[in-house]
């Protein structure tokens, strides 16, 4: 009995290494093989709901469809927002397309907060066509898709700039008809204009009209007004939009701050500084205005040191007073041998 080669990559659901498979919201490419395998499933029978389906499921609610090409007349940019989208992919159909896919090759993705871009330079899509002959278009271009990251991971953005096409017709038609010069003239000429059939081109152009107008049919549908009022409506609230002023920002008022006082330390802090200001202003201001036991810096009574006990080396005291206002006044000098004692202020000499 052989047994089979054991696989180094194959886990067993039931061990203790079993991994699950990376989900799609990590692949964004997927999601453009799911909705390939969505548009293959249309059939004739597909109406306007089941295109509105298709639509919810693969675009956000706000998405938007851009492309980008250049015809005879010069470049082009179209730009459809979602509720006509499903009507852009029925008009492909109608144009005599029975298939249409998208392959996307060397694609760049790039993970942000909220979505999710994938960008493709090498892009190609693909549509066959069944009348008015068997042809196969190839349109080449860059695709740039942004998608919701979460998990209906839909896209947001799809914008596609056409580069080229080709048109491919087998060989088996042509040798059928290799007689017919009428036949191979008519296979000749293409059938598309930059990829696209002229029902697409023609609905891409009504859209320029249909786009702006968006607003109106949302207010006829859900007010229920007619054309007329409607116009009228919407110009008179996109006027008023222009005349009101910007709104301006609103301040929030100043709040003052109330600085906090201990008990304990506010009383001792305020008798210091009270006897600090009392200090500083009585140096400050002028000795005309003070009285002469301001002016005196005396602060216990003066002690008399007799004359004869003062040493060599001791020096007379200076006497702070000015000269106008003199110790006469306190009746010193009339006292019985003043000449004999000299003041000392503080209770001490000066000595050199």
């Amino acid at each position: 009995m052989s047994s089979t080669p054991h696989d180094p990559f194959y886990s067993s659901p039931f061990g203790p290494f079993y991994r699950r498979h990376t989900p799609y919201m990590v692949q964004p490419e997927y999601r453009i093989y799911e909705m390939n395998k969505r548009l293959q499933s249309r059939t004739e029978d597909s109406d306007n709901l089941w295109w509105d389906a298709f639509a919810t499921e693969f675009f956000e609610d706000d998405a938007t469809l851009t492309l980008s090409f250049c015809l005879e007349d010069g470049p082009k940019r179209y730009t459809i927002g979602r509720t006509l989208i499903p009507r852009y992919f029925s008009t492909v159909f109608e144009g005599g397309v029975t298939d249409l896919y998208y392959i996307l090759k060397h694609s760049k993705e790039s993970y942000h907060n909220s979505s999710i871009t994938v960008d493709c330079d090498q892009c190609a899509m693909v549509t066959q066509h069944g009348k008015p002959m068997f042809t196969k278009v190839c349109t080449e271009g860059r695709l740039t898709l942004e998608f919701t990251f979460d998990d209906l991971m839909r896209i947001k953005t799809w914008h596609f700039t056409i580069r080229q096409y080709r048109e491919l017709v087998p060989r088996s038609i042509l040798a059928m008809h290799a007689q017919d010069p009428q036949v191979l003239d008519q296979l000749s000429k293409n059938i598309t204009r930059m990829g696209l059939t002229n029902f697409t081109l023609n609905y891409l152009r009504l859209c320029v009209i249909l786009e702006p107008m968006q607003e109106l049919m949302s207010r006829h549908k859900t007010y229920n007004l007619s054309p007329r009022d409607c116009l009228k409506t919407c110009l008179f609230q996109k006027w008023q939009r222009m005349v009101a002023p910007p709104a301006e920002p609103t301040r929030q008022p100043t709040t003052k701050r109330r600085k906090r006082k201990n008990s304990t330390s506010s009383t001792s802090n305020s008798s210091a500084g009270n006897n600090a200001n009392t200090t500083g202003s009585k140096k400050k201001t002028p000795a005309a205005n003070l009285s002469l036991s301001s002016q005196v810096p005396v602060t216990h009574p003066p002690h008399m040191v007799p004359f004869e006990q003062r040493g060599r080396s001791c020096a007379l005291c200076v006497h702070l007073s000015p000269p106008s206002l003199c110790l006469s006044s306190s009746g010193l000098q009339d006292a019985p041998g003043y000449s004999r004692w000299l003041p000392c202020l503080h209770g001490r000499t000066v000595c050199t």
